[in-house]
């Protein structure tokens, strides 16, 4: 069956929005038609999940496209400063206020500005963005004079805000003027068939940023481990991964046949309390999985190779699929291991 795919490259930016899945295809193309309006955009997706893309798609798809894309995180302001990032200041308007600043409304005057974190915004902030969008007009703290602007806001967050706004945490009538259009973007282990397509192209681009001649691909046990992977940080996890599977993999050559999902995996890691942890016996062997139930042997070598077949890929999961912590837990040296993996078409 033929599918579609969807690459778009935004401005100058490495940023691309990869994918063939019905949800992440669906999710473009709301962002596509919402892009020429004046209207408000809010755009809902977990962390990792590409919503400043979406922003910036919304931007450059617009009639403001060369007019300024301005951004500002809510999160990462002091609750006591949002405002005058925000609407700017007079000089005076507060301790440390020693000259006249405009805020991000005026800096994105006949643009769009971005309001990453919404949720994270004070009520006073939420007060004062109301009169913004309901009247185009802001007035800098300190002064008296409102400044006409003219502005596409995006925003975007990763709470519920309709149960924020009924639990009176956000203002309903804010969250009315903000949701035009609500662009809800798919996680990762939703975008059934992205995975391969997305983990393809962070891996050619960290081979050609290594100076490999070629790209060798993926072995069939990687993939298979990055397809059941449930990719809490969604893509900018896969391309963590990713790209460092591939800068630590030795052989040009050959398929990547190692990957690790934690970078904070280690035998050595510190543990929160070493007296709460329950002592391990020393040389215990390390837990295997568990075997499959006892069937009739009628021939003794293919069953011990599916038994070995199955420790083999239960210790892989057990070991977040780690190829040398894998070879540890059992026992066997790394070359040993890769010879079994080999043996039963698990690379």
């Amino acid at each position: 069956m033929c599918q579609s795919f969807a690459m778009a490259s935004l401005g100058n930016r490495e940023a691309q929005f990869i994918g063939q899945s019905g949800a992440f295809l669906d999710a473009m193309e709301r962002a596509s038609r919402a892009a020429p309006l004046r209207r408000p955009v809010l755009v809902i997706g977990e962390r990792g999940t590409g919503k400043e893309l979406i922003a910036e798609r919304l931007h450059r798809l617009s009639a403001r496209w060369d007019e300024p894309l301005i951004t500002l995180n809510c999160a990462a302001m002091p609750e006591t400063l949002i405002e005058a990032e925000l609407f700017g200041h007079e000089a005076g308007a507060f301790t440390g206020a020693t000259r006249a600043r405009a805020g991000r409304f005026e800096e994105a005057d006949r643009g769009t500005l971005f309001l990453d974190e919404l949720g994270t915004l004070s009520m006073g902030a939420q007060e004062r963005l109301l009169r913004a969008v309901e009247y185009g007009e802001v007035t800098r703290i300190g002064s008296s004079r409102p400044l006409r602007v003219d502005v596409r806001i995006v925003a975007a967050t990763n709470e519920d805000l309709p149960r924020m706004a009924a639990a009176g945490k956000f203002r309903a009538d804010l969250l009315d003027r903000l949701s035009f259009e609500v662009i809800t973007l798919p996680p990762l282990r939703a975008r059934a068939g992205d995975v391969p397509v997305l983990a393809e192209h962070f891996a050619r681009r960290m081979a050609s940023e290594l100076g490999w001649e070629r790209w060798p691909g993926f072995a069939t046990g990687v993939l298979r481990a990055m397809e059941r992977y449930g990719w809490p940080g969604n893509v900018r996890e896969l391309r963590n991964v990713v790209e460092r599977a591939v800068y630590r993999w030795d052989n040009a050559q050959e398929p990547v046949a190692d990957i690790t999902f934690d970078p904070f995996e280690s035998p050595w890691k510190p543990t929160q309390s070493l007296r709460a942890a329950e002592p391990e016996e020393e040389g215990a062997a390390p837990a295997l999985p568990a075997l499959p139930e006892a069937i009739a042997v009628t021939d003794l070598r293919a069953a011990v190779d599916a038994h070995e077949k199955c420790i083999i890929e239960g210790a892989l999961a057990g070991n977040r699929f780690n190829q040398r912590q894998t070879a540890k837990a059992l026992g066997l040296t790394y070359d040993q291991l890769r010879h079994s993996m080999k043996k039963h078409g698990l690379l």
